[in-house]
């Protein structure tokens, strides 16, 4: 079993004001991070969310717009909460989604009921499941293999169902696909199988597009004589630059053209099927940026590829719809098109048309991925899939071309009403205070602020101890040396954790409690 992922009280050596010591192995985190808007940045871009985005979610889910506020704003104050827990359940995580028209509800399934206290009290609902995500993961891969030896059984769908702790199957014959679970060897308790009509169909396109100014999310493109797909976000690799969208638009070496039917780039990869995507690099006569378009004249930002929970608000920008919006439903879905299957997709709610495949998957400003496929329209209803882009990134080298946050610089902690200075060096950690914490006895805010030189890298993270272990409640990530935590908290034993993830030096921590 993996190990927690928690932070242990043990010996320190002060410094100055704080305590530092070497980063506890069981905190040691990934070397490669996603580059996200930290949490307070998050909270206040939902109460402000980009140009067309309140509208859209507004009219595609059925909520008012102050209710879709709200819906955003619950989102960004339960996702650090959900990212915590998921790390600290472990391998007995079984799944996490937002519930409630406007989400005001998180669940986290676990399969140890000892799990169950420490997720109530970090604000989530408990949920205690009988398998894990990881044996739900292993079970739909052993489904997907039956039935592709089955080949008479029409099953378009497969994706692990969290919300059921079982794995769904949608077909239009129920009884050829319970035969065909049967060769699988699973638990059949564990298999649910649902009548659907359900056929997703790729979703290029043989007519015009509308147009943009610059490249963006979800403006038009053409690979050969006809065929019409969509931008999905701008990247680069190493000194080129261009667009990712989906593998099965064009083959390597494929020619584009852009929506004015000029010359624009060339195919350098491409993959389809199994996963689906592909990147372009385009030539000199186009710009690449870190926008998507939003189908009323107007941009929204990208500035990370922070991965949504499922239930989250999720909107799509495409040549052949424009743009809409609508939640993701479930993660790892197995799809089976008329040309082949593609693997480890995302269910949404969204609704697309022919010309969408390719075009942008964006929550708030976070790239979530890239039009797969998808079934219905956009006059009726209908479901979408997209690939996710961390996987596109990873399988091509490329890296999301994203706009730059306009954050404080060093110095602007000091106004708050405690301040410490203290020296910490690369990959180290220095705590605040440095024994047991401080105690709090009323709920209320807790706010902080990190600051450095920019060409460091610190993160800060606010700690609640469970009566065992130190846990993550709030936590700041950006890609730079300025942090800041805003968090509404019960009263309990607290302490802020210092990260210095690039360089050593000085900084300055500020910050407030109730």
């Amino acid at each position: 079993m993996a190990r927690r992922h928690v932070i242990v009280p043990g010996c320190v050596l002060a410094i100055t004001a704080l305590a530092l010591t070497a980063a506890p192995a069981v905190a040691t985190r990934p070397t490669a991070r996603a580059p996200g808007t930290p949490a307070a940045d998050l909270t206040d871009l939902a109460g402000k969310p980009p140009p067309g985005m309140l509208e859209a979610i507004a009219r595609d889910i059925g909520l008012t717009e102050e209710e879709a506020r709200t819906r955003l704003l619950n989102e960004a104050r339960l996702t650090p909460i959900e990212t915590n827990l998921r790390g600290w359940v472990g391998d007995h995580f079984g799944g996490s989604w937002f519930a409630g028209d406007v989400a005001q509800t998180l669940v986290v399934a676990t399969t140890d009921s000892t799990d169950v206290s420490q997720i109530a009290e970090l604000g989530a609902r408990p949920l205690l499941v009988g398998r894990s995500l990881i044996e739900l993961r292993a079970i739909r891969a052993a489904v997907d293999a039956a039935l592709i030896r089955e080949r008479g059984t029409t099953a378009s769908v497969r994706y692990v169902g969290v919300r059921v702790n079982k794995v769904v199957i949608l077909t239009e014959n129920p009884k050829a696909a319970q035969a065909a679970v049967k060769t699988a060897k699973v638990d059949p308790d564990a298999v649910q199988v649902i009548a659907s009509t359900e056929r997703p169909r790729l979703l290029r396109a043989h007519r015009k597009a509308h147009t943009e100014t610059d490249l963006v999310g979800g403006q038009a493109y053409y690979v050969g004589a006809t065929t019409r797909c969509s931008v999905g976000f701008s990247v680069t690799k190493d000194t080129q630059k261009g667009f990712i969208s989906a593998g099965h638009c064009g083959t390597p070496g494929s020619a584009t053209v852009g929506y004015n039917r000029r010359p624009q780039g060339t195919v350098q990869a491409s993959t389809f099927p199994g996963q689906d995507f592909s990147w372009v690099k385009v030539n000199d006569d186009w710009n690449p940026r870190p926008l998507v378009g939003n189908d009323s004249g107007g941009t929204v930002q990208v500035r990370g590829f922070r991965a949504a929970v499922e239930g989250s608000s999720v909107c799509h920008s495409g040549s052949g719809s424009g743009w809409h919006c609508g939640t993701i439903a479930q993660r790892g879905a197995s799809v089976t098109y008329p040309r082949g299957t593609v693997y480890g997709l995302t269910r949404t709610t969204v609704c697309a048309e022919p010309g969408d495949s390719g075009g942008s998957f964006i929550s708030l400003e976070q790239a979530q991925g890239i039009t797969s496929g998808g079934s219905g329209d956009c006059a009726s209803g209908g479901v979408t899939y997209f690939q996710p882009i961390l996987e596109i990134l990873t399988a091509y080298g490329l890296n999301l071309t994203v706009e730059e946050l306009s954050l404080p610089g060093p110095g602007t902690c000091t106004s708050y009403p405690r301040v410490f200075t203290g020296t910490l060096k690369s990959r180290r950690s220095a705590y605040w205070p440095q024994d047991r914490g401080f105690v709090t006895t009323v709920t209320g805010t807790y706010s902080a602020c990190l600051s450095d030189d920019p060409s460091r890298d610190r993160d800060l993270y606010l700690e609640k101890w469970n009566g065992r272990a130190w846990i993550a409640v709030a936590a700041s990530e950006h890609l730079d040396s300025y942090e800041q935590i805003t968090y509404f908290g019960t009263p309990g034993r607290y302490r802020y954790r210092v990260f210095a993830e690039v360089g050593s030096g000085p900084y300055t921590l500020g910050h407030e409690e109730p």
